[in-house]
């Protein structure tokens, strides 16, 4: 229906934080504990969070013509899901958003976009992709489980970093980040 249609452009296409994010799926592999999901179901200027079904690449892109973008130059791929899980979107959504408006493009995800797709990814996500923020969050395989409890298992921590080098060997521009349940000691043990 109209809409549902209309409500659901609310949460493609957000602001937070003065800048703009493009929620194109609620899908991840990762129950983490610290998510923000699990506290609320919108952010930003998004009415709601939740897709009744993932947007295709026809309505991703209505969200955004529809949007009032003149006061941004850069769009974050993040959303109450894996960006990575709705990886040929994110492919086809960065290069029209880099055609159409110049934006730079940063995606925000858990480094699990290989495991998550089968397949290596990381060659045309560092096409695409200005900035790569990749959720390291632990330092170790055990921690990384424990606060992240994905569905890949204790080899997801390696699998993250190899996903990490591998879009380093191609120059990408790449950003680690920590949540901050984690100790200062743990901090410090990622930071190395």
């Amino acid at each position: 229906t109209y809409e549902f249609v209309c409500r659901q452009r609310n949460y493609i296409v957000y602001e937070y934080l003065g800048g703009l994010y493009l929620n194109l799926t609620n899908d991840c592999p990762c129950r983490c504990v610290f998510c923000i999901r699990d506290k609320m179901d919108t952010l930003g200027s998004a009415s709601e969070m939740w897709h009744e079904k993932n947007p295709d690449f026809d309505a991703i892109v209505k969200a955004l013509n529809e949007f009032d973008t003149s006061k941004y130059s850069e769009v974050v791929f993040c959303g109450y899901g894996e960006p990575t899980c709705a990886f040929d979107n994110l492919v086809k959504t960065a290069k029209y958003v880099k055609e159409k408006y110049g934006f730079k493009v940063r995606v925000n995800t858990n480094g699990l976009g290989n495991l998550i797709n089968k397949r290596d990814i990381t060659p045309e996500l560092c096409e695409v992709a200005d900035v790569i923020s990749i959720s390291l969050n632990a330092p170790n395989a055990e921690r990384y489980m424990q606060l992240t409890r994905n569905d890949f298992g204790i080899e997801s921590f390696d699998a993250m970093l190899d996903f990490t080098k591998k879009c380093v060997e191609k120059n990408a521009n790449v950003r680690m980040t920590v949540v901050d349940v984690i100790t200062d000691e743990e901090i410090k043990q990622c930071a190395k």
